[in-house]
């Protein structure tokens, strides 16, 4: 109850339960915020577990409320639901493994400080809010969460220029994509009469999908959903973003927010925008070719491994929508499982790059990795299994994801999509077989041996074997995507 003037008004508190690890996960980084105040450079390790304890509990937390059903709260503006719990799951799990390899990198620089931990909490803050976003205004909120703690993660690396021109360069395109979708929601607005995505889709439903108002907004929407995964034409920021980002950064980047950029797609053009899937089909495969063939072509004349990587990404990304773009439970259940793997091989990807590297030596260039089986056969292994997982070799993780957008796509009708996309997934085999080349049939450049600390080296290698070791499991997986997929409202 509060008083305004002379009169009483009441409202009504909100249930707080379904946001309940958001709310928990935001606490305890302003906890790591104030701890590290008090915390010299000896016990800074403190910070880094508290926020690792964060994460479990928060797991804990969302495990326990288990949603079996759609769940609203904050005035219908924020859902709990399977799909929201299972992204919540995946998005915590990975912000995990991402803490824990990053520790040795960000100690032998200078940067093991509080503000990466809570940056990186923050940031996952926002990505969770995505994930159960059922509102405009509540999805910008935590895109815009998102973003500004990834702004500043860029340019952690106070000494490099290199960082600060590449958080320059996110910044500006980062905000004009913003601006886009904030537009494109503006102009949805304004046909619908609404903010929040199931009355949105509902008034969408008794209108012409050929609505001028409903059309651009969408294209603009599009456009902005377009830029976060980093598809063609909207690219230009992630090879140089990657680059110039200290590798744990870039580790960050490549890997939990594509799971929200997910979620996002689906909460906009799925949930929300259904009506208009003739529109955003066509949209979509043009987006989706272009990523597979610049991204692919491009890649195989890179000598960073990370800028390499950048533009495997752009071509992932390509694999992932050709899922939406089948438009039906089937194609959606398989985007999410390829972007839960492509999530699960860029953290081993980049995390290997963090174990060749070492205080003064980044180990960015492909030659870096000359002779890896002569001075690690264990860590050959793991990348071994990385790049052919990456590259859709048989019986990896990475070939069920790409089988399972192609058996979505032909289903759909688009047989000639799927078609090119196989021709384009040969000629992305040869930069990924070109590192196990190096690794395996080169000299080595580098005879010493990599020195990697115990509890990196336990979860590189979950992450390595996992690659294949889920193969009995795959089912299970799919089964469990799908399920999550026709769960949401």
């Amino acid at each position: 109850m509060v008083s305004v003037g002379n009169e009483l008004m009441t409202f009504a508190v909100p249930n707080m339960a379904p946001a309940a690890p958001e709310i928990f996960l935001a606490g305890m980084a302003c906890v790591i915020l104030l701890l590290d105040l008090v915390l010299d450079d000896s016990n800074r390790y403190l910070a880094y577990l508290v926020a690792l304890a964060s994460l479990v509990a928060a797991v804990g937390i969302t495990l326990h409320g288990f949603h079996h059903r759609a769940l609203y709260t904050f005035d219908h503006m924020f859902v709990a639901d399977r799909l929201s719990d299972v992204l919540d799951l995946a998005v915590l799990g990975l912000a995990f493994c991402v803490l824990v390899y990053s520790r040795c990198y960000l100690r032998e620089r200078g940067m093991f400080r509080g503000e990466y931990f809570v940056l990186g909490l923050f940031g996952v803050v926002g990505m969770m809010i995505m994930i159960s976003a059922a509102h405009f205004l509540t999805l910008y909120l935590g895109l815009e969460l998102l973003s500004l703690s990834q702004y500043a993660m860029v340019a952690f690396q106070r000494d490099s220029s290199r960082a600060t021109e590449a958080a320059m360069k996110y910044f500006v395109l980062g905000a004009l994509a913003s601006g886009m979708l904030l537009y494109g929601m503006s102009m949805l607005y304004g046909a619908t009469g609404s903010l929040d995505i199931p009355t949105v889709s509902a008034k969408i439903a008794t209108m012409s999908p050929h609505n001028v108002i409903l059309v651009f907004g969408l294209v603009f929407v599009v456009v902005g959903l377009a830029f976060k995964i980093g598809a063609v034409p909207f690219h230009m920021w992630i090879p140089d973003v990657y680059d110039g980002a200290p590798t744990a950064v870039t580790l960050y980047i490549g890997t939990m927010p594509k799971i929200a950029a997910f979620a996002m797609i689906m909460r906009l053009l799925v949930w929300g925008l259904q009506e208009l899937a003739v529109n955003w089909q066509e949209m979509l495969i043009v987006l989706a070719v272009l990523s597979m063939l610049i991204g692919n072509v491009v890649a195989i004349a890179q000598t960073n491994i990370k800028r390499m990587l950048a533009y495997s990404t752009i071509s992932h990304m390509g694999f992932f929508l050709l899922g939406i773009v089948a438009a039906g439970p089937v194609g959606y259940g398989a985007a999410m499982f390829y972007m839960l793997v492509y999530a699960a091989m860029s953290l081993g990807g980049f995390g290997m790059v963090i174990v060749m590297s070492r205080a003064g030596f980044e180990a960015d260039r492909l030659d870096d990795y000359r002779g890896l089986n002569q001075r690690s056969p264990w860590h050959a292994l793991i990348m071994l299994l990385l790049m052919f997982s990456m590259a859709g070799v048989p019986p990896t993780a990475g070939f069920y994801a790409k089988l399972l957008v192609f058996q979505a796509i032909v289903n759909a009708g688009f047989v000639w999509l799927a078609v090119v996309g196989v021709l384009l997934s040969v000629v992305g085999a040869f930069y990924y077989l070109r590192i196990v080349k190096l690794m395996y049939f080169d000299a080595p450049t580098d005879t010493s041996p990599v020195k990697v600390e115990p509890d990196m080296q336990l979860v590189m290698g979950i992450n390595g074997i996992a690659m294949i070791a889920i193969t009995p499991w795959v089912g299970t997986l799919v089964s469990l995507c799908a399920h999550a997929m026709r769960a949401m409202p």
